[in-house]
């Protein structure tokens, strides 16, 4: 076996599993992008059906110059293998696929590694060089490569349609016959990707927009795509992060935004909440006080579930009714638009492969800025500095086995 090192540079395949997460339909690389990726030097190797869920048959692939073969094949061949959720965000299927990895392969895919510690370990072990996308910079070359503001456009273009369904009321303003029916009142609270595509999407049905985001700075992209921006008496000076994303802040704000807040709840008939922060808990900005205040028949849709949630009163996965209001918790929103999401993810993951080959040959180039951001595990180690502080503090803890 080869271990790959930034010296190094060798005859490259690249494969795509089937995903084996539950529910999952996305597909990590779709047939356009094959073509992509053997013109810059990859071979490129599908397993069947891995793409049948999000609208991609195997003859597709075919035709695009990609061979079909089994899972054995895929991860016994490919020296990169790209997939929508690795071990971290995979860790009951993503675990029986330990044994099939080689070591030295370039792994492709979210791995949550700021809260899957032990799934990173595992793939140290087995010298596996991970490359998350949560962890791609937001710098202007990996625009390309930005998988979170991909799968953060389809969640909040599917929150909308999910609230609308739900919603006892009509978004437009419609003039009838039997008279006017006023549009409905929507308030996105989160104005980053998501947010933002929220606010058009309830805005092309019709809505009336407002939307509040700790970091005042994006009042301008807010009010861009046509909803008003909310102002809150807080101190929001400290919100955000070198990266562009939400900082956590401590209680004493979050107990000030809530008051805020909770009168602009009492007029809306909609809600989106979207705020998360990487790797931590998601921060509860609706109380279930502040739900009871909320007019009878409204409906929350909460992005964040997945990180607990942004409304007190959510269940992961599943949909609420309290005081007569709706509280939806959706996972994994990207799947249920399975094919644009592929598209996305996969145009995503084809630019980071390509920053791995040359002249048809994969390298690891710590050099780059891109790769030494995003790489997790690399030569049998966890070489993110902040993954690595990251364990070391859990196992202090006792929350993961040294």
């Amino acid at each position: 076996m080869t271990t790959l090192a930034p010296e190094v540079g060798l005859p490259g395949t690249l494969g795509t599993p089937r995903e084996t997460f539950p529910q999952e339909r996305r597909v990590a690389l779709i047939p356009r992008h094959c073509e992509v990726l053997k013109k810059a030097g990859l071979e490129v190797i599908i397993e069947q059906s891995a793409g049948v869920a999000a609208g991609f048959p195997d003859e597709m692939y075919v035709a695009r110059g990609a061979r079909i073969g089994t899972r054995e094949n895929v991860f016994g061949e490919s020296d990169i293998v790209a997939q929508v959720r690795c071990l971290g965000a995979n860790p009951e299927g993503g675990r029986a696929d330990l044994e099939l990895l080689r070591p030295g392969q370039v792994l492709i895919g979210f791995g949550e590694p700021l809260t899957s510690f032990q799934e990173c370990s595992q793939l140290a072990s087995a010298r596996a060089s991970l490359i998350a996308l949560e962890l791609i910079p937001r710098i202007t070359r990996a625009q390309s490569m930005d998988a979170l503001s991909s799968m953060a456009t389809i969640s909040g273009y599917r929150a909308v349609l999910m609230a609308a369904s739900q919603l006892p009321k009509m978004f437009p303003l419609l003039m009838t016959a039997a008279g006017t029916l006023t549009p409905a009142k929507v308030f996105v609270l989160g104005a980053g990707v998501a947010g933002l595509q929220a606010i058009a999407t309830a805005r092309r049905l019709g809505a009336v927009v407002c939307a509040y985001d700790v970091r005042p700075a994006v009042k301008e992209q807010v009010e861009s795509v046509g909803a008003k921006f909310v102002m809150l008496d807080v101190d929001a000076k400290t919100s955000e992060d070198k990266g562009g994303y939400a900082k956590a802040m401590d209680e004493d704000f979050y107990r000030r935004q809530r008051e805020l807040l909770t009168e602009v709840l009492r007029e809306q008939d909609v809600v989106i909440t979207t705020a998360a922060v990487p790797g931590r808990k998601s921060p509860i900005l609706i109380t279930a006080e502040m739900v009871s205040a909320m007019p009878a028949g409204s409906v929350i849709v909460d992005i964040a579930a997945e990180r607990g949630g942004n409304c007190e009163l959510t269940r992961p996965g599943e949909t609420v009714v309290d005081n007569d209001v709706t509280i939806l918790g959706p996972l994994n929103l990207p799947s249920l638009v399975p094919n644009h999401a592929s598209q996305m993810l996969s145009a995503n993951i084809a630019a980071v492969a390509k920053l791995l080959v040359r002249d048809g040959n994969i390298s690891v180039n710590l050099d780059d800025e891109i790769i030494r951001e995003s790489l997790v595990t690399h030569q049998g180690k966890i070489v993110h500095p902040r993954v690595a502080e990251l364990l070391g503090a859990a196992q202090l803890t006792g929350e993961v086995k040294p």
